[in-house]
């Protein structure tokens, strides 16, 4: 059950090193210090791997049966599915600074509710390493 959550820490610190990664690019933009084209190429070479660890913790949570965890986590996925399919999910070139704003938002967002998800599993590692030496 501990390697569950170790996993799941892990994969949490992963993403959230991937999305600060994409805010440090969008601040380096905004005060031009890197070009519009090496800001987009760099978020967009992590945007797939983001996208992949986020389903590989949510299938982790289902798998092992983390219920709570797993409905905690599948909305970003969603989210994530929804940007692929509308081809919405890279940066592009010629309109990020127009969408500066909304893409920091947007990276915001994934990091306060990655946040809460480290957290939790955090709370679910001590809540079961604990019960564990009960027995």
């Amino acid at each position: 059950m501990v390697f569950v959550w170790l996993t799941a820490f892990f994969l949490v610190v992963a993403l959230i090193v991937l999305v600060i990664y994409q805010l440090m690019c969008l601040a380096d933009l905004e005060f031009d210090y890197i070009n519009p084209f090496d800001s987009s190429s760099r978020i967009n070479k992590v945007i797939m791997p983001e996208f992949v660890l986020q389903a590989l913790l949510s299938v982790l949570f289902l798998l092992s049966g983390h219920w709570a965890m797993f409905l905690l986590s599948v909305p970003m996925v969603y989210y994530n599915y929804t940007l692929y399919q509308r081809r919405q999910h890279l940066v592009d070139v010629t309109e990020i600074f127009n969408q500066l704003g909304r893409e920091k938002k947007r990276r915001l967002f994934k990091i306060v509710s990655l946040i809460v998800l480290l957290f939790l599993s955090l709370f679910w590692m001590i809540w079961s390493v604990l019960s564990e030496e009960d027995e």
